[in-house]
């Protein structure tokens, strides 16, 4: 199928974009790398009246260091964050989930802030952005403002995002260098979509028990999961392969994923847990090398 007639504008700066959402408002999308909107398009699911290109606007390509933030720009590659040296330094767990998006092609047009403002639930970077406590930039007519990636996503590919209001970016707390990050996804075949994932950040003592936990999962609800539940429960325990495969039953309440075409919810529920105590595991052993030098 073809896409219906639709305005093409590409601006040059942020400001133009603003302007233009400003002007068509609901009835405008943005195009960044198109891997999610193009067939959407194609197959007339998405009827906006004006299509934004914002590829020209440089400024939103660029990976920055503020003090003890990582900003990434909306219209950074996703590719990018695979071999960019301040991200693997920064914000390690970064490049390990982006190498599970699709296929390379698929990272080489694909966006950062495209996936966030698509907001699929078992995408990648918005589970990262969760795990991280990430804050995305977003820029409109009264300016820009700052909403807590816990906030941003509110529903199924339903974000906080104004209908006059551009993502700009995304800052990441530059991780501490004694922390471990572990990523698991599992999916039907490679590049597709997973059926459920999970990211960990973890510092622990010097005893080896847990002093911070910061878990997200996804493909399990409608928005990426923050699991309280497991970091919470975790604090102060002993980082074993027992207490870990224990308290990642915890995240099982959170499912809210019913049946479909891939998995039954009672598969799902076992999976969260599955990648959940992975993920953990891989950043625990993770945080002991950084702690042994290596």
């Amino acid at each position: 199928m073809k896409p219906p007639p639709f305005m093409y504008c590409d601006p040059e700066s942020v400001d133009e974009a603003v302007a233009l959402k400003s002007e068509y408002g609901n009835d405008s999308l943005v195009l960044a790398g198109g891997q999610s909107l193009l067939p959407m398009l194609t197959m007339r699911l998405a009827r906006p009246e004006a299509l934004i290109d914002i590829n020209k606007i440089g400024d939103l390509q660029k990976i920055e260091r503020r003090a003890d933030i990582l900003e990434v720009g909306a219209g950074v590659r996703q590719y990018e964050l695979e071999d960019h040296p301040l991200v693997g330094e920064l914000v390690p767990l970064l490049p390990e989930a982006t190498r599970y998006i699709g296929h390379i092609e698929n990272r080489h047009r694909g966006t950062v802030g495209g996936s966030l403002a698509h907001a699929d639930s078992a995408a990648e970077l918005p589970c990262t952005a969760v795990a991280l406590d990430a804050t995305v930039v977003v820029h409109g007519p009264s300016g820009t403002r700052t909403i807590a990636a816990q906030d941003f996503f509110q529903g199924r590919m339903t974000t906080a995002l104004e209908p006059e209001e551009v993502l700009v970016a995304i800052r990441y707390p530059v991780t501490p260098w004694t922390a471990g990050h572990g990523f698991v996804e599992v999916s039907r075949r490679v590049g597709d979509l997973a059926l459920a994932g999970a990211a960990a950040v973890v510092n622990l003592y010097e005893d080896g028990r847990f002093t911070s936990v910061s878990v997200g999962v996804l493909g399990i609800s409608d928005t990426p999961v923050r699991s309280s539940a497991v970091e919470s429960a975790l604090i102060g325990e002993a980082s074993t392969e027992e207490n870990i495969a224990r308290v990642a039953e915890e995240i099982v309440p959170s499912v809210t994923s019913g049946d479909d075409l891939h998995a039954t919810r009672a598969y799902r529920r076992h999976l969260a847990s599955v990648v959940v105590s992975r993920a953990i595991t891989a950043a625990v052993a993770r945080a002991h090398e950084r702690s042994n030098g290596k």
